[in-house]
């Protein structure tokens, strides 16, 4: 997505210019942002419209990440930003975001949009095995598999391989339910 399309608030056009451009048709609201209305919705315009929220050397993860992947019609109301280097950040973060300070693996993160992003089935595995402590994840686990049904046998093949994993046990229920649910 070129990022003429993306108007940030106070950027080229103020917050109330542009909610009086959403509400003649003009644009559509889009993470923290807009876009034209006419625009089609994809993950790179997704991303784009979190990209400045998302600090440098960190990933989009859980339900932000499902978000971008296309995973509902509009962004969670806190995002969610996981290390995407080895060492330890230092970073001032707004208070809807928040950070998980654990590395991810190369193989596990996509760029879009401008910024770095958990792969999807990445994204499936963390928000299974996050469950036992947030049970609202499993709105955004029935979100995602209904952008790709196959991620929910690949996300449990994923957690089974993985060693002594808290929640293990939790996520792999949910993906059944889950798999149950689609077919």
């Amino acid at each position: 997505m070129h990022p003429a399309l993306l108007y940030l608030p106070g950027g080229r056009l103020s917050l109330s210019e542009l909610s009086a451009a959403r509400l003649d048709g003009h644009v559509v609201e889009l993470g923290e942002g807009y876009v034209p209305a006419d625009l089609v919705d994809s993950p790179q315009a997704r991303a784009a419209a979190i990209a400045g929220i998302v600090p440098a050397n960190t990933a989009a993860c859980g339900p932000s990440a499902a978000g971008v992947h296309g995973a509902g019609d509009r962004p969670p109301a806190r995002h969610h930003v996981r290390r995407a280097v080895p060492h330890r950040l230092r970073l001032d973060l707004p208070p809807r975001v928040v950070l998980h300070d654990t590395a991810l693996p190369q193989g596990d993160v996509v760029r879009l949009g401008g910024i770095l992003v958990m792969s999807p089935v990445r994204t499936m595995v963390d928000l299974a095995l996050g469950l036992h402590r947030d049970p609202t994840r499993r709105h955004w686990i029935d979100l995602l598999a209904d952008t790709d049904p196959g991620l929910l046998d690949r996300a449990a093949t994923t957690i089974d391989a993985m060693q002594r994993m808290p929640g293990a046990r939790v996520a792999r229920a949910a993906l059944q339910r889950a798999i149950v649910r689609t077919r």
